[in-house]
């Protein structure tokens, strides 16, 4: 998402983020970190300082991470230190009474002393306990889930969902949050899982302050750079817990390489070497890769080996009730169109360029292919790190813009969109993904969005400008979308300064009233949401935090919406699941 870098004097074009008033909620009562927890963190905090982790389970598989530090001097980034060989086990039990695979792994400065293990031979649907030992010393236990069967039929599905957590811009209490809770299945982190911003640069509420300064002090252009900024981030405590209690499923968005980042450059990257030039954008890229490769517990290229590619897209199958295809919206994707600063829409007809995209022709042949009816799932989540339902302004029906454009190509197809950064400035692929699930009658379409730092429930209509909401859900609706806020990241209200919300909630209800698909808005909260997903439902929880300068903040439901099975629709729902 688009944001400032106060520390270059030159004028940029900038996207705000969009921000209105939450609604009352119930309090939900989250204490601060356990003294057990506390403990077990303590524990082997030498040598295995930055916490464990797993990630993207399968039926009999699952990926599990820590970072040893051998030496002293082997710190995030140094390249120093000895190779050394680290041992792994995982059990069935919490006290590793039996154990059911061990290995080793060797690591050394050439992979930042980080470890990570495709565990094999494990049973479906079953929760596990890992841990590590180096030289005397043990590391915290972490505990993961593999997915059902390909076959299986699960009951329920239940997801913590994320995305942009700043460390400048305050406490990870969303984080908190999750590792509090005991009936999620897996964490989906939908990206800017860290910033590249350095101190002053993009922190908390307008004048940027730093609730905690960033290292290395600078903006992370380096590998080195980027190793350490990863570093910092698995020292937190609460993220240590979120990632210790449950399997993660993450993706990228900009901040993990630079803001606003495309397939040959990014906003805040400066192409050159010296007077404030940053070298080559592909390096750079590279870089921010190999270290995201290196510390997160992801497959790339469907690996865990480093360095064998950087293709994150990829699914996860959860039994017959979902499928989860995780995006990447930025290492493919054409360079945004100018537009002014927010809050003017641009009316630029090249945002529907066909030849422009935002996930490469084989991200969006393989999206199709994690559509189709045959594949035998019922819900199609799609982890998408930009929003893809319309927000934009003077809409006008297909039949109108088309012969407009047969002669001038000056309209947009869906209005004048709001924020080009996201799928509104890409309507072809948009409108391509939309009629593939019209043409072949695809059901329970569900995407799961970050970045905006605001919470919405959306359906996505096949055109906009007609959309009633009242007609035939295959008539109208290509699904639905729901989106997560930012767990610290600032939103209007933080930008702005408006303590009242009257800014925020001035904005929702023109945005409401311009797109009648639009349900819900909450553009003035931080915390997470939580995704349950039944043969009957799919419902989106939002839970809010009280303050991001508060590390004890305290965490509130606020609302939930609802896409009842076969209906393309979202509707209000009175309490949390699990209330």
């Amino acid at each position: 998402m688009t944001t400032p870098r106060p520390a270059l004097n030159r004028a940029l074009p900038r996207r705000t983020v969009l921000a209105t008033g939450a609604a009352g909620g119930v309090l939900v009562t989250v204490a601060g970190t356990a003294d057990a927890t506390a403990s077990q963190r303590a524990a082997g905090h030498r040598a295995f300082r930055h916490g464990v982790a797993s990630g993207d389970p399968l039926p009999r598989a699952v990926v599990i991470w820590t970072r040893v530090t051998p030496t002293a001097a082997s710190t995030p980034g140094s390249g120093h230190g000895p190779r050394v060989r680290v041992h792994w086990e995982v059990a069935t039990d919490e006290r590793f009474r039996h154990v059911v695979r061990r290995g080793s792994f060797a690591t050394g400065p050439e992979r930042d002393h980080t470890v990570k293990v495709d565990v094999t031979g494990l049973d479906p649907a079953r929760w596990y306990h890992y841990r590590f030992r180096w030289d005397g010393h043990t590391s915290r236990a972490g505990r993961t889930r593999t997915a059902p069967a390909a076959d299986a039929t699960p009951d329920h599905l239940r997801f913590g969902v994320v995305s942009c957590a700043n460390l400048q811009a305050g406490w990870f209490s969303a984080y908190r949050g999750l590792a509090a809770r005991d009936d999620l299945h897996a964490v989906v982190h939908l990206g800017d899982y860290l910033y590249e911003y350095g101190p002053g640069q993009y922190g908390y509420g307008p004048d940027n302050e730093d609730i905690r300064k960033h290292q290395p002090a600078h903006e992370m252009v380096s590998l080195a750079d980027y190793r350490q900024r990863h570093a910092q981030y698995k020292t937190d405590p609460d993220l240590q817990d979120a990632h210790a209690k449950y399997p993660w499923i993450v993706t990228w968005d900009d901040h993990e390489v630079a803001n606003d980042t495309w397939k040959h450059g990014a906003e805040n990257h400066t192409p050159g070497h010296g007077d404030g030039g940053e070298g080559s954008f592909k390096a750079r890229r590279a870089r921010a890769h190999r270290a995201y490769d290196e510390w997160m517990p992801a497959r790339l290229d469907g690996s865990v080996r480093i360095g064998d590619g950087s293709r994150l897209f990829r699914r996860l199958r959860f039994g017959t009730l979902a499928e989860l295809s995780m995006l990447d919206l930025r290492t493919h994707r054409s360079k945004q169109v100018d537009s002014p600063a927010p809050p003017a829409p641009w009316p630029d007809g090249e945002v529907s360029d066909p030849t422009r995209t935002i996930t490469g022709e084989q991200q969006l042949d393989w999206l199709e292919g994690s559509l189709r009816r045959h594949r035998g799932v019922q819900w199609k989540l799609i982890g998408n790190p930009v929003m893809i339902a319309p927000v934009n302004f003077g809409d006008l029906p297909d039949e109108l813009v088309n012969p407009v454009n047969d002669v001038t190509g000056l309209l947009p197809a869906n209005g004048a969109p709001y924020n080009v950064d996201q799928w509104d400035g890409y309507t072809a692929d948009r409108r391509r993904v939309f009629d593939f699930i019209r043409n072949h009658q695809v059901k329970d379409t569900v995407f799961i969005t970050g970045d905006i730092h605001s919470g919405w429930a959306a359906e996505l209509p096949y055109d906009a400008s007609t959309y009633t909401g009242q007609g035939p859900s295959e008539d109208e609706t290509a699904g639905v979308e729901f989106v997560c806020t930012s767990v610290t990241s600032n939103n209007l209200k933080d930008i702005t300064g408006d303590p009242t919300g009257a800014t925020s909630t001035a904005v929702e209800e023109t945005i409401k009233a311009n797109n009648r698909h639009i349900k819900y808005l909450d553009f003035d909260a931080h915390g997470f949401s939580v995704l349950d997903l039944t043969p009957q439902r799919a419902q989106m929880d939002w839970f809010i935090i009280s303050d991001r300068a508060d590390r004890d903040a305290t965490i509130t439901w606020t609302t939930s919406y609802a896409a009842p099975a076969g209906s393309g629709r979202v509707v209000s729902v009175d309490h949390p699941v699990g209330a």
